[in-house]
């Protein structure tokens, strides 16, 4: 099999392996009697868990040959750590459950994507990761869509079902790419005929002193962990706020939203990559720090069943672009230095540390005072991703408008 395709059928099926059950878990443990704020806990403790394991993980991408290995080590541990909700609902095995899903399933992301610049080099990497995110979304699409749908025909345990098949199908995939095909070097930002691949630099190359002197690198990642502190609890609180008033079936409704998110993040992970080429990555990152306080504002006025499409809509428009401009982005700074993959675990660190505290603050405020001003409290926080990418917009365009070598640029670092 072509290798992209391979590649591309891999993101499809990972697309519900990566984050276990995902949104479910929270009506899911609702239905079992948990309240809000302890629904927000386990999810907090598997975002820190996630956010300590991306940055190694990172670094093990880099330094490994067995990418291939670990992904399907990953994918088949995240698809047993979500099975194991299904047989207990203690606090303390649901709370394992989810620390094992982030850990494991932490190392996915930075794999694929470097297995994708493996294959094929800097040059098609925005284009081919472009493909994998609208095969991804597609993915979520249509887990969501079985999902919901078996979760209302036969119950949640069909659900933990649908999870097994499409970790058997993520092995399948990722076997399919063959060994061969995956440049290691550039897997890792390195030319294959550069000095720079010399052994004694090989042992260095999982390093972070370029990463802590890389002043763009830095910004992308706090403002991205403050876009998640409003945005990472803010579906699973709709589907809870909607199901609370009872506008709707909890497996049914919260399939919607995913659904309604995931199609407009295939239109907008399709379209990045011209959109890029258009604005540039700072302007794309921008359209997506706007649209979460917006999406706050839209999540409090309108908690009803219809008001799916217009709140998710702009979640779909944030997460799909990031997801292609973000590691993309990354890329660009980082090429050349060997380090490319740690570098994508350390920004998803960074912003998993706003993803993990979102689910706790929205959990808190949600019990305390309500959905309503628990949406706009959230998307008040977000706006602190706008305002730092705004204030240091010059020296960003800068470094977003530069090919390599940015972290060596005495006017950008540190």
């Amino acid at each position: 099999m072509n290798p992209l395709y391979a590649l591309e059928g891999l993101s499809f099926f990972m697309a519900d392996v990566q984050a276990g059950i995902g949104p479910f878990l929270g009506v899911f443990l609702q239905a079992q009697g948990w309240h809000p704020a302890s629904i927000g806990t386990v999810m907090t403790l598997g975002g820190i868990a996630g956010m300590l394991a991306t940055s190694p993980a990172g670094a093990l991408v880099d330094a490994t040959h067995h990418k291939r290995a670990l992904i399907v080590t990953a994918g088949v541990m995240t698809t047993l750590a979500s099975l194991v909700l299904w047989v207990s609902h203690d606090f303390w095995m649901v709370a394992a459950s989810q620390i094992l899903t982030a850990v494991t399933g932490a190392a996915l992301g930075p794999a694929v994507a470097g297995v994708t610049l493996g294959i094929v080099r800097e040059r098609g990497f925005d284009r081919q990761f472009a493909r994998n995110q609208v095969a991804n979304h597609a993915g979520n699409v249509v887990g969501a869509a079985l999902s919901g749908w078996l979760g209302w025909r036969f119950g949640f345990g069909a659900v933990f079902a649908l999870a097994g098949v499409f970790g058997a199908l993520t092995v399948l995939s990722t076997l399919l790419i063959r060994a061969d095909s995956i440049d290691h070097d550039s897997a890792r930002g390195l030319a294959a005929s550069s000095p720079s691949s010399s052994s004694s630099e090989h042992e260095h190359a999982s390093g972070f002193r370029m990463l802590l002197t890389c002043r763009p690198l830095l910004l992308l990642a706090a403002a991205l962990a403050m876009f998640h502190l409003g945005n990472a609890a803010m579906l699973p609180l709709y589907g809870l706020a909607v199901v609370a008033a009872h506008q709707g079936d909890p497996s049914a409704f919260t399939a919607q939203t995913i659904v309604v998110a995931q199609l407009v993040m295939v239109a907008a992970a399709f379209f990045a990559n011209r959109l890029i080429r258009r604005t540039g990555y700072w302007g794309v990152i921008l359209i997506t720090f706007l649209a979460l306080p917006l999406r706050g504002l839209v999540a409090a006025m309108f908690i009803n069943a219809w008001g799916v499409w217009p709140v998710q809509a702009l979640d779909g428009i944030g997460a799909g672009l990031q997801s292609v401009a973000v590691p993309a982005l990354v890329v660009r700074l980082l090429q050349g230095t060997g380090r490319v993959n740690v570098g994508q675990g350390v920004v998803m660190t960074v912003q998993g540390i706003g993803a993990a505290l979102s689910p706790a603050l929205g959990g808190a405020l949600a019990q305390h005072f309500g959905y309503v001003t628990a949406f706009l409290a959230l998307g008040a926080v977000s706006t602190g991703s706008l305002v730092l990418w705004l204030s240091f917009g010059t020296s960003l365009k800068k470094a977003c408008g530069s090919c390599r070598d940015s972290a060596n640029d005495p006017s950008l670092a540190t």
